[in-house]
């Protein structure tokens, strides 16, 4: 039997029981919709949180931080030996107890001779007290530099511009904050004022002992800055520490604030050393090719180093683990449907008995038998695969809708929570096609196996 006359009599049996096709074919689609829905879901999520850093421009950044003082690290693995016994003796051994590198000018330096690196700066943070007509809150004020322009949170500014440079007194707000301080429209806020005072260490008086003693006066001060940009979203990792600070000054003004930090007595210690030491250092290289390069070359150093690419590692393989429990939840459902196309191809098999015993009267073989029935059930997952694809993507569509309308009226930004790239729509429909195939592979041999004379003489 040629491929033409399969694919004839295929199509003429489905089309003579066409309520039982496409019931089975609904039955398929409802499956295939719901494997495609929950793991496009998944996807989306994954687009939600991983996009954004592709998004942001962040690849050739480093975070940089002080390293685990040697004292520390091995206290935590001489703890973890007791915990766990002999076998953490092989993964690490006791280094000496030398003092760690401080975080300072010097490091900064030396951070900028490495190879392929091209910008070093401290992530600086100012405690201040903003103050804004008759608003007032204490919160911090982060440096950004002026290379993240258009990088990150600032490649879309909302309203405004970003620094027009880094010595003027010009702030940016975010987004929330600017609805917090005013009553009016947040581009309105755009050219006004806002105060900030913070702690500056100024010269010993004459004649003060104690000043004299710990070689510091801190008075507070105040200073006005002009409020030139909204940011609608937090800045990302890299563009400036400390992402969620509700106002952003030039890293230059943030520099000239003294940076004098009292929020805790050892804050406040470090800042009053003979040497100025920061917590975070942002280093930026050439090419995102060459972060893991220039990383390890930091960890070597003694300080602790991360990028971008070591969070998203983590959270790829958070998400494939999701996606799979997404994938396996989908298919219960398909699953379910395959136990009606064997249903159906049965009851197939049961009203063709006497036909199939002529097929092989005629010459028919046990093989061509077998492709009838193999081929009518894989078009039966063809379509409802092809069906399981469209209603997936109208009900996401539709549920997408729904959640952006309820977002929106709580003043959220809108999300795509249901993504269907073209991978998971072709994917779908094969898996589709290859479960249809093994559900009627049983009938089909069962069909291949009959006694022609039997089923001659079948009623």
């Amino acid at each position: 039997m040629i491929v033409s006359d399969t694919v004839r009599l295929a199509l003429r049996n489905l089309r003579e029981a066409v309520l039982r096709t496409a019931l089975t074919s609904l039955g398929v689609a409802i499956g295939i919709a719901s494997l495609v829905g929950m793991v496009s879901f998944g996807v989306a999520l994954q687009e939600q949180i991983v996009g954004n850093f592709l998004r942001s421009g962040v690849f050739d950044s480093i975070t940089v931080m002080p390293g685990m003082p040697a004292a520390l690290r091995n206290l935590r693995l001489r703890t973890a030996r007791r915990e766990f016994g002999a076998a953490t003796k092989s993964k690490g051994a006791e280094r000496p107890e030398t003092a760690r590198a401080p975080l300072d000018d010097e490091a900064l330096k030396k951070l900028a001779a490495l190879d392929r690196v091209v910008e070093v700066y401290p992530d600086i943070r100012v405690p201040v007290e903003i103050k804004y007509e008759q608003f007032s809150e204490f919160s911090g004020a982060v440096g950004v530099p002026m290379s993240a322009r258009g990088e990150g949170a600032f490649q879309n500014i909302a309203f405004g511009q970003f620094f027009p440079n880094d010595t003027g007194d010009n702030c940016m707000l975010t987004m929330d904050f600017a609805r917090r301080i005013t009553d009016e429209e947040a581009r309105d806020l755009i050219g006004k004022e806002l105060t900030l005072g913070y702690a500056n260490p100024v010269n010993t008086a004459p004649g003060n002992l104690m000043q004299a003693l710990s070689g510091v006066s801190i008075q507070r001060t105040e200073k006005k800055f002009r409020i030139v940009g909204i940011v609608e979203r937090p800045p990302g990792l890299g563009a400036a520490a400390g992402a969620l600070s509700p106002v952003m000054i030039p890293l230059a003004k943030a520099r000239q604030m003294g940076t004098l930090d009292v929020s805790s007595p050892q804050n406040l210690l470090r800042t009053l050393s003979d040497k100025r030491t920061y917590t975070a250092v942002t280093v930026k290289v050439k090419s995102p090719r060459d972060t893991d390069e220039v990383e390890q070359k930091i960890k070597d150093m003694g300080f602790t180093a991360v990028s971008v690419a070591d969070v998203l590692r983590g959270q790829k393989r958070a998400f494939i683990l999701l996606d799979l429990l997404l994938g396996l939840v989908g298919s219960i459902a398909l699953t379910v449907a395959s136990l009606g196309i064997v249903n159906t191809m049965v009851m197939s098999i049961l009203e063709r008995t006497r036909e199939i015993g002529i097929m092989k009267a005629i010459g028919g073989s046990d093989e061509d038998i077998r492709k009838i029935f193999l081929f009518e059930a894989g078009l039966i997952g063809l379509m409802g695969g092809a069906g399981g694809d469209l209603l997936g993507w109208v009900v996401g569509r539709a549920i997408n809708l729904g959640a952006n309308y309820y977002l929106q009226s709580q003043g959220a930004p809108g999300a795509n929570l249901f993504l269907i790239p073209w991978w998971l729509s072709s994917g779908g429909i094969a898996f589709a096609v290859v479960v249809s195939l093994i559900a009627g592979s049983f009938p089909a041999l069962r069909a291949a196996r009959l006694d022609p004379i039997q089923a001659l003489r079948h009623d």
